[in-house]
């Protein structure tokens, strides 16, 4: 399941791609069957640990393309162990609403890319987030959780102050919103309840099928209710 689109994130052999808060590393899946280089990077090491073994099944199984290489890397998004200006592309994907200092981590966000580079940030939608918390405090009191929401108007000029040009941005996974809320209503940590247990299963149908009603659905969903909003940017050169 992508959250970045990458007809607005163009990314191919002879680009250098860093994945920051990788997580379970579907970016950087793409981003590796596209031809570029990639780093997964993320302080978790377990969950790179299994980033790195589908990279090596990938390759096993031919979806990489000749010259593509990967990578991971365990570290902190505040000080990331990468020279400055080596990355053509920077990805983060559902990773800034989780630290407290987000403006330094989006100054190492442009610290290490290239002039001209571009970058993908995504965060929850204002809207979705806000209903999940007034639903559950669980919700974003868990260690590690959501430690803000941020509002369009907010990222974007925060991006600004950090020194990226903000291009344009859509919204993602209008499908997940009410599944969240269903979830927030019932107990967050609550997976055994049925309808929370239906929801999962349409969306497990709908990511691995990707049937037509539920596409047009969620293109209808998306501006209204998308779970997820992504800032396209560039570094100035």
């Amino acid at each position: 399941m992508l959250t970045v689109d990458f007809e607005h994130l163009p990314v191919g052999p002879g680009n250098r791609v860093l994945d920051l808060g990788c997580g379970g590393g579907r970016h950087a899946f793409e981003v590796l069957r596209r031809g570029a280089d990639v780093v997964a990077f993320d302080q978790d090491a377990a969950e790179l640990e299994n980033v790195a073994n589908m990279f090596a099944a990938m390759d096993k199984a031919g979806e990489v393309p000749p010259g593509a290489t990967a990578e991971t890397t365990v570290g902190d998004a505040l000080a990331m162990p990468f020279d400055d200006e080596s990355f053509d592309r920077v990805i983060a994907a559902e990773v800034l609403e989780h630290i407290p200092d987000d403006m330094a981590a989006m100054r190492e966000i442009v610290r290490v890319l290239k002039p001209g580079g571009r970058a993908a940030i995504t965060v929850p939608s204002f809207l979705p987030e806000r209903i999940c918390w007034a639903l559950d405090e669980d919700y974003h009191t868990a260690p590690g959780g959501h430690v803000r929401i941020y509002t369009l108007a907010e990222l974007r000029a925060k991006l600004k102050s950090a020194g990226l040009e903000v291009g344009p941005h859509h919204h993602a996974h209008g499908l997940h919103s009410p599944y969240w809320w269903l979830k927030c209503a019932v107990g967050v940590n609550n997976d055994d309840h049925p309808l929370a247990q239906a929801y999962h299963k349409l969306l497990v149908w709908d990511i691995m099928e990707r049937p037509a009603i539920t596409r047009l659905a969620e293109s209808v969903l998306n501006p209204l209710i998308g779970k997820s909003v992504v800032v396209y940017a560039r570094k100035p050169a």
